[in-house]
């Protein structure tokens, strides 16, 4: 138990900026008219491309014992990459349909 209380002492700042985050990201999507979140979707693929980046960093800068750090990184890197390939794909059946058919 004491270790929780060290981590949340010890990452304060980010346990802030992550809370902060998450409820901008909401109220910012929340706002947003129905008719924007397809081309808004492909916006936050971008955004994917820098959390796949963090999740390497992260991993890259753990130590091979701290199973924590290292299992973040790896889901990181598995719900950008997630998010990137189903973005592209949605992204490019949108644009399909704008073509004129011959």
């Amino acid at each position: 138990m004491d270790w929780i209380y060290e981590f949340l002492s010890q990452n304060l700042a980010t346990i802030y900026v992550l809370v902060l985050a998450t409820f901008l990201g909401f109220e910012l999507i929340s706002k947003v008219p129905t008719v924007l979140h397809t081309p808004l979707m492909s916006g936050a693929n971008a955004i994917s491309g820098v959390v796949i980046i963090g999740a390497i960093l992260l991993i890259r800068q753990s130590s091979s014992d701290d199973y924590l750090a290292l299992s973040l990184g790896f889901v990181g890197i598995i719900l950008g990459m997630i998010n990137v390939v189903g973005g592209h794909a949605v992204t490019n059946r949108m644009l399909e349909m704008f073509k004129k058919k011959k």
